[in-house]
């Protein structure tokens, strides 16, 4: 090789070490900014060594539990509803391992580790069960996941468009195509979360109709977040999986509640679907979402035509009717309970 090429080689390496030296040191001094900025909202417990998020309001029983789904908002993306059903009944959010101000898990991620975390954290917390569960999209399955592990502590659930353990096989049949996710270029991603690059090139995430609160810490977060979300969007297919025998929830009152929105033109050309495959696969969520509805025998199913995925954002009065349904169905179960126990 040449020397002057060499010369070159060595003087390109050293500036691109230089940028990355200089981009960790600048990420680190701007995520110390972002936790002054941002606090955690409620508290963070300690596990065994780590720490978790959660926001608990309210009082009452049962309590209620949200469990977000896959995206980086974890506690936030209940901010529409959390007070309205913190008025009622006491109301926890949290935010999963390497989510917002959760310290990352130490093991590889699993839908029975997101379980074991909560019911850690609902523990050191000092909060009480039986719980309602509220899971959004993937937060429906750890949900199940939870149930299935500790089925005692449930007293009732609200799915909020939740996956399905088959939506991957039938999505497929329906469009023709894998609609399995794919983590290639967000891995990459991850992996330079600390050099200050995530921030500059991070697209913007919010989600229509998404108040402030769900909007300003999961953005500034996103490059501490972004590898535990990465690790959860691996892993769905091993999570959908783990579902398969979490559909029997015998007589807890169940809310499926189902968006029917259909795609926009923009979501289409994202996923690479004709108009067509869109309407086959708006027609086989509503399939699987009537499926879901029939996992417990006291459930019920509300469709919205006028709701996108993020349900809590589009329509939160549906969210919290649903909620408040199911909370007091759990109590009228609880009263009838202790009469039964009144002796004459």
């Amino acid at each position: 090789m040449p020397s002057f090429i060499r010369k070159v080689l060595i003087g390109t390496a050293s500036a691109l070490a230089l940028g990355a030296l200089v981009g960790v040191g600048t990420e680190a001094v701007i995520r110390s900014r972002v936790a002054h900025e941002h606090p955690a909202p409620g508290r963070l417990v300690d596990i065994g060594g780590r720490q978790m998020q959660i926001d608990c309001r309210g009082t009452g029983a049962p309590t209620v539990v949200f469990e977000s789904g896959l995206d980086l908002l974890g506690s936030t993306s209940w901010a529409a509803v959390h007070d309205s059903i913190a008025s009622t009944t006491r109301a926890c959010a949290y935010s999963r391992a390497g989510i917002l101000w959760s310290d990352r898990a130490p093991k590889p991620f699993t839908a029975d580790g997101v379980a074991t975390d909560l019911r850690a954290t609902l523990s050191h917390a000092g909060e009480t069960v039986p719980v309602v569960l509220v899971g959004h999209s993937i937060g429906g399955v750890y949900a199940l996941q939870y149930t299935k592990r500790f089925g005692a502590d449930v007293a009732g659930l609200v799915l909020v468009d939740a996956s399905h353990p088959d939506q991957l096989r039938q999505m497929e049949a329906a469009t023709g195509k894998s609609m399995a996710p794919t983590a290639g270029p967000l891995t990459v991603a991850a992996s330079l979360a600390r050099t200050g690059l995530v921030r500059l090139l991070a697209p913007d995430l919010n989600q229509p109709n998404a108040p402030a609160a769900s909007r300003d810490a999961p953005g500034a977060y996103v490059p501490a977040s972004l590898p535990a979300g990465v690790n959860e969007l691996k892993a769905v297919p091993a999570t959908l999986a783990a579902a398969e025998s979490s559909r029997s929830l015998g007589e807890r009152p169940l809310v499926v509640l189902t968006a029917a929105q259909p795609s926009s033109a923009q979501q289409l050309k994202e996923m690479a679907l004709t108009a067509e495959q869109g309407d086959r696969l708006l027609a086989v969520w509503l399939r699987l979402q009537t499926d879901e509805a029939t996992w417990s025998t006291n459930s019920r199913q509300e469709i919205l035509k006028d709701a996108s995925h993020y349900i809590q954002f589009d329509r939160p009065d549906a969210v919290i009717r649903a909620v408040r349904h199911v909370v007091g169905a759990v109590r009228q179960s609880a009263a009838g309970s202790r009469e039964g126990l009144t002796p004459p």
